[in-house]
């Protein structure tokens, strides 16, 4: 257990997050999910966490290991075409991971997703977290666009506000 790593987690705030993400970007985000989800047949949710407890710390716990659980636990899994994507912000740890379902995951490679991560990474860490999101965003889209494009009528499966976790 790294104790940088304890200290910046421990000293995280929700305070912080929300001063990070207020209202307005929130509802930015909402909007660009609503806007790019027009454009394709995926299902994208939007995830933001502060940081974790002790006993993950302790355990070692990975911010693609809380993805995935996150993943499960807000139900992405969960559309008729196995084509739901999280974007995972944890602000601790400066990280962000897209888990993508299985329909989507066997097209677009790993490669891809972490260049969007890194996009996205590089935005935060300049304070810009609207623009960031809207580019991590758009980027997605296009990449589902290009392996699944849009049926027109495609049900809105999964809510698209951004959830603080």
């Amino acid at each position: 257990m790294q104790a940088a790593r304890v200290l910046r987690h421990l000293f995280a705030t929700h305070w912080g997050t929300r001063r990070r993400f207020t209202r307005v970007v929130l509802a930015r985000i909402e909007k660009t999910l609503r806007q790019i989800e027009g454009q394709h047949a995926g299902e994208l949710r939007f995830a933001i966490e502060t940081a974790f407890d002790l006993p993950e710390l302790w355990y070692g716990l990975t911010p693609r290991q809380r993805a995935l659980q996150a993943f499960g636990q807000l139900g992405v899994w969960d559309t008729a075409g196995n084509n739901g994507v999280l974007v995972y912000v944890l602000m601790a740890d400066h990280d962000v991971e897209i888990i993508a379902d299985r329909a989507i995951a066997a097209r677009v490679s790993q490669a891809e997703w972490d260049a969007v991560c890194r996009g996205m990474e590089d935005h935060f860490r300049a304070g810009r977290f609207a623009e960031g999101s809207e580019t991590g965003i758009t980027a997605i889209g296009r990449l589902l666009g290009k392996h699944f494009p849009g049926r027109g009528g495609d049900r809105d499966e999964q809510p698209n506000q951004p959830v603080l976790l």
